[in-house]
């Protein structure tokens, strides 16, 4: 089946989905951001979340929206649609714009927008029931985490070295020794007590649309949670550990390093989070909004 994406105002076919400008400042300074959504039984998830995170990000950053939300999200279905994504992902980002290069620019620019999507397996039942091992390293990113931009250098660099040390995932430690999050994902601890513990959704992190879900399901649970910045020693004496994202919902951490965690299984907590995750998605109807694909074709 042929890909499409949309590139700037028009659909393209994938493979000549090239048609940005050589002094974008995306591709010159990675001055833009972007959002990744989950695509289940063909349903955009969190959509409104994502969106809401994305124009925050805009906002930080002073580039105007590209759109109104509407005909953004119809965009959204419609690249969906036609790469035929059923369950996968779909792939959004803004730049600020083209210019001339220099590193400050002169009044607003208008913002470049790439919509993309390809179907992706569901995480591996396997990895979700055995668990996966992460390796820490100094966090070297800017200090705007928060800010979902599309500079990502020190997180592939961060995940090309734990890939080599043969772990799914990077967890990254800061100056003081504590972990802030994952290469891509947000890092959770399980005490012995049984409170879960993550990152406050701070600077030094990426606020995951995965991780407020998470946040609410401990508590309709009744979860107790510390919504604090933890240790690698700690995390490597708790009774649990895992990781979260869209991609790979609630990971289990069965080893940090070298050092197993508890008996190097995946722990009943993170099984029981990941079922709620679950339930969430199998409980949530097609959209319905009344949004229809559109073709919006710039001359």
């Amino acid at each position: 089946m042929s890909r499409f994406a949309w590139v700037d105002g028009r659909y393209v076919g994938h493979g000549g989905a090239y048609a940005v400008h050589v002094e974008d400042r995306g591709y010159q300074f990675a001055d833009g951001v972007y959002e990744v959504i989950h695509v289940e039984d063909g349903r955009l998830i969190d959509e409104e979340a994502h969106l809401d995170r994305l124009a925050r990000s805009l906002g930080e950053l002073s580039i105007p929206p590209p759109m109104a939300r509407r005909p953004l999200q119809r965009i959204l279905r419609e690249v969906a649609r036609r790469n035929g994504v059923e369950y996968g992902l779909v792939y959004l980002q803004v730049t600020r714009g083209v210019a001339r290069r220099r590193h400050a620019v002169a009044g607003a620019l208008r913002p470049v927008t790439v919509v993309t999507a390809r179907s992706e397996p569901r995480p591996d039942p396997t990895l979700l029931e055995n668990g996966v091992a992460v390796a820490t390293m100094a966090d070297q990113r800017w200090a705007r985490c928060d800010i979902k931009s599309v500079g990502l250098l020190a997180n592939v660099l961060a995940k090309q070295a734990a890939g080599v040390a043969g772990a799914a995932e990077a967890w990254l430690v800061d100056r003081d020794g504590l972990v802030t999050e994952g290469g891509s994902s947000n890092a959770w601890i399980v005490r012995a007590d049984g409170r879960l513990v993550t990152r406050p959704a701070d600077h030094a992190i990426l606020d995951g649309i995965t991780r407020r879900t998470l946040l609410r399901l401990a508590a309709e649970q009744g979860l107790a949670v510390e919504l604090r910045a933890f240790t690698v020693a700690e995390a490597r004496q708790a009774r649990e550990a895992f990781f979260s994202n869209s991609s790979s919902w609630v990971m289990p951490v069965t080893r940090i390093d070298d050092a197993f965690i508890a008996n190097g299984r995946a722990g009943s907590l993170s099984r029981a989070l990941n079922a709620a995750y679950l339930g969430r998605l199998a409980g949530l109807s097609r959209m319905a909004d009344g949004l229809a694909p559109v073709i919006m074709e710039r001359a």
